[in-house]
């Protein structure tokens, strides 16, 4: 599929994620400390939207249910239950636009 634009640097500042919706998926770009990274944007417990939650330190944490996952991997970190990981995608900055590899 290729590459696609997600936003500028200047919407995703550091500590900071967003919601993008790609070919009818909703994908999660957060910068952590000037790194770009993306995954799935919903939790795998309970569907909610993670860029709703908080992001800490590279972990996304779920507002609804409190499950974690590293954003640069999205790989469960923490949860009670042991739930599926998050799909990951590569991120590209490219002058001051972010894409998303799908």
């Amino acid at each position: 599929m290729g590459k696609i634009i997600a936003g500028k640097t200047s919407d995703i500042p550091p500590g900071k994620m967003i919601k993008v919706s790609i070919d009818g998926r909703d994908i999660l770009v957060a910068n952590i400390d000037g790194e770009y990274c993306a995954t799935d944007d919903s939790c795998t417990h309970s569907g909610s939207s993670l860029s709703e939650g908080k992001l800490e330190e590279g972990i996304i944490t779920c507002g609804w249910h409190a499950a974690q996952f590293d954003c640069k991997t999205g790989k469960l970190v923490k949860f009670p239950a042991k739930i599926r990981d998050l799909t990951s995608y590569n991120v590209i900055v490219e002058s001051d636009s972010v894409f998303v590899e799908m």
